[in-house]
């Protein structure tokens, strides 16, 4: 296994909408490696959810563990949301937006169709953290990231404050 690059805002390839897989690719080596390689990145940073795009590969499917002990991996290819229902506001974080965490609203139950990682169909029915975080997950998908639902001058202080953070570091 490897760790993969994660990109950070405001890399433009981060705005990339993700390509379907093909349902025949899901059982490759290849491809097995790679949702293991998630797995290790998103382990490490560490992180809760980790869409393909942001280590750019623009490929709709991502990785989701939200158990205490970091013991429920799932993969999600190719979802998609066909129920929501309600409301929450959840403070979320993002690894390409890293340091930065802000109210968000979003449906509190929601149903998503997918592939699961050996290429069944699944249908899940979930609310609360699982559900947030397949939401913001799918919008990396979609080249939108949670901070898409701040403000113009929140998004701008979010920018410069990790562009303040990247010099430090440099």
């Amino acid at each position: 296994m490897a760790l993969l690059p994660i990109l950070e805002f405001p890399d433009p390839r981060l705005r990339t909408k993700a390509a379907l897989i093909d349902a025949a690719e899901v059982t490759t080596p290849a491809f097995q490696t790679l949702v293991d390689d998630m797995f290790q990145t998103m382990y490490e940073a560490p992180g809760i959810g980790l869409a393909a795009s942001q280590v750019d590969v623009h490929k709709r499917f991502m990785v989701i563990d939200v158990s205490e002990g970091k013991d429920t991996p799932m993969v999600f290819i190719n979802p998609e949301i066909v129920t929501q229902q309600g409301g929450q506001v959840y403070q979320e974080g993002c690894l390409s937006v890293p340091g930065i965490f802000a109210d968000v609203t979003r449906a509190d139950s929601i149903t998503v169709r997918f592939l699961d990682r050996q290429g069944v169909a699944q249908e899940l029915t979930t609310d609360g953290l699982l559900a947030v975080c397949v939401q913001h997950e799918m919008d990396h998908l979609d080249g939108k990231l949670f901070i898409d639902y701040l403000s113009p001058l929140k998004r701008e202080m979010v920018r410069k404050k990790l562009a303040k953070q990247r010099k430090h570091v440099a």
